[in-house]
């Protein structure tokens, strides 16, 4: 991998983290068309560690009333966390190998397209009269975000079908959803630079431009995420998904 790839890799996180269509799917078959082989989960995770830069800068304000008594936010967050913690650890071998290669990328993808066209129409009539934030918002969230950790699979969009279903606010399950990506994010690096063996496939300064571009990228896709939200306009998301999901199954089963 060189510097510009590293850069495009970054531009490919930072909006896909936030947008509803999958950034662990889109670096998968990116680094495909990219011609990119080898190992890059720790790359992927500090490019993901990048994104949540950005919620910081976002919303910093937000996250310091999370300190502040009687700390339920934060409850909710930890309590979120914990599918996805149980599924990295029961499947792990799993989850890398689908990072391997972008051939069953097809399925994940017509999997969130489905999950956003279902959130949009829910959002829209099911639900006029959004609920109180609880504890079974938080847990209806964690269980989708579990789902998540499958490359293909929108992580924002799960969280935000998620809190749908559960009746939530757009706004504040929105803003839920990018703040429970901290720990399990975070987490995942801490683990990652942990069980660091030997070599890495890339060097520390394409993984530095990566997390820049990651950076920069999703400040610009968390802005324009929350204006999406407001209208739960996500049949865009769905329609552009099903095109991916029908071109990256006809060139891998098919092979045209």
């Amino acid at each position: 991998m060189n510097w510009w790839q590293a850069l495009i890799l970054g531009l490919v996180q930072g909006l896909g983290e936030f947008l509803p269509i999958s950034s662990s799917g889109h670096l998968v078959l990116t680094r495909e068309i990219l011609g990119i082989s080898g190992e890059y989960m720790l790359f992927d995770m500090l490019l993901h560690v990048g994104t949540v830069c950005a919620i910081f800068v976002v919303f910093f304000k937000d996250l310091i009333a999370l300190f502040k008594p009687p700390f339920k936010t934060i409850g909710y967050i930890l309590l979120a966390s914990v599918p996805a913690i149980i599924v990295g650890l029961l499947f792990n071998s799993q989850i890398e190998s689908f990072f391997s290669g972008a051939k069953y990328l097809c399925f994940f993808f017509l999997f969130t397209a489905v999950l956003m066209l279902t959130t949009e129409i829910l959002g829209k009539r099911l639900y006029k009269e959004p609920k109180p934030f609880t504890w079974i918002t938080a847990v209806s969230m964690g269980l989708m975000q579990g789902i998540a950790v499958f490359p293909g699979i929108s992580r924002s969009g799960s969280t935000l079908f998620g809190g749908t279903v559960a009746g939530g606010k757009r706004e504040e399950i929105a803003k839920f959803s990018f703040f429970m990506s901290i720990p399990v994010i975070l987490g995942g690096a801490v683990l990652q630079l942990f069980g660091l063996e030997g070599g890495l496939s890339v060097d520390w300064w394409c993984i530095l431009i990566g997390m820049i571009s990651s950076f920069l990228s999703g400040l610009l896709a968390v802005k324009l995420m929350m204006r999406l939200i407001a209208k739960a306009d996500y049949k865009w998301f769905a329609l552009y998904l099903l095109v991916v999901s029908v071109l990256t199954f006809v060139f891998f089963f098919i092979g045209v």
